[in-house]
């Protein structure tokens, strides 16, 4: 197996905006969907993870269908929560198959240990398994929220002893808040970070940085929400992608850039927006993965330019 290595300097600035990185690209071969390195165990995950909001309000034929396709085109990280609707109940029996060889993430926005047992149990349930492979506090916006999560009584609780009882193999955390992701690595030794790792944030927000340096200092595994994220709806627009609270980038052009960006940080792997349209998009650009070179980055940063990030850090 092939090893690319993209480090990016600060000798353009641009290209600094990157940070300052090395990576494993994974598999060179053109017509495969690369891989990388989840974790201390050398798992390898597909760079492009399938969404569940994807299957969420679909058919179960449907559901199977698309499940199905992505695994032949050599996806196999799949991400699911009990929040996106159906899509437990859709992605259980369309996984089932297919399930011993993927590696399947879940997360629960429950913050107490008891309501976090109850709705871990009905995950595996409908998930149709006897554990995930990766187990996540969902969407951490507060450091308040973070230290409630560690109380007593808290739902770190159940999380321990799921990895203890091998229903959940990996315990991760997905974050929107910088500071909150910074106290959820001080606390505790997770095994990654889903996070918003996007282009308009980390430039025009200076969103992200500090949690990739972070979880490089602790070895936590870097995975990316939004990577096809513009900007809000603007105000009035027709929601073309309802399934997205954002106006998700679906040119191709600036999605090759931006899609790019991101899997040139030190991440595992990105996870589209829940539409198979950006799904499919998304997988044709990572299949012929190559680094930003400094022109497109150029370009990319043109593109940007004065556009809202959906997500910015406070001190900006």
């Amino acid at each position: 197996m092939k090893r690319r290595e993209f480090i990016s300097t600060s000798v353009a600035a641009p290209l600094a905006a990157v940070g300052a990185c090395i990576l494993t690209s994974g598999r060179a071969h053109a017509a495969e969907l690369p891989r990388r390195k989840y974790g201390k165990e050398g798992f390898e995950l597909s760079v492009i993870g399938f969404g569940g909001i994807i299957v969420s309000g679909e058919t179960q034929e449907d559901a199977n269908r698309m499940v199905a396709e992505a695994v032949e085109r050599g996806v196999n990280y799949f991400d699911v929560a009990p929040t996106y609707g159906n899509a437990q109940e859709r992605l259980g029996p369309a996984l089932e198959p297919f399930r011993k060889d993927c590696f399947l993430a879940c997360k629960t926005e429950k913050r107490d240990a008891a309501s976090a047992q109850a709705a871990l149990e009905e995950s595996l349930k409908l998930l149709r398994t006897d554990h995930v492979d990766l187990y996540q506090l969902h969407g951490l916006t507060l450091v308040e929220e973070v230290e409630t999560c560690f109380a007593a009584g808290g739902v770190m609780e159940v999380f321990t002893a799921a990895r203890d009882k091998g229903q959940a193999l990996h315990l991760g955390f997905s974050a929107h808040n910088v500071e909150a992701a910074l106290r959820a690595m001080d606390l505790f030794d997770f095994d990654s970070v889903l996070f918003p790792f996007n282009c308009v944030c980390m430039i025009n927000g200076k969103f992200g940085q500090e949690v990739l340096d972070k979880a490089k200092d602790k070895g936590v595994s870097c995975l990316a929400l939004k990577a096809l994220a513009w900007t809000p709806w603007p105000e009035g627009a027709e929601r073309t992608y309802p399934k997205c609270w954002y106006e998700p980038i679906a040119d191709k052009e600036k999605a090759r850039l931006a899609l790019r960006y991101t899997l040139s940080l030190p991440v595992v792997a990105a996870v589209p927006p829940g539409h198979w349209e950006l799904f499919d998009l998304a997988l044709d650009i990572a299949t012929a993965y190559e680094p930003l070179e400094e022109g497109e980055m150029d370009e990319l940063m043109t593109l940007i330019a004065g556009v809202t990030p959906v997500f910015k850090h406070e001190a900006v």
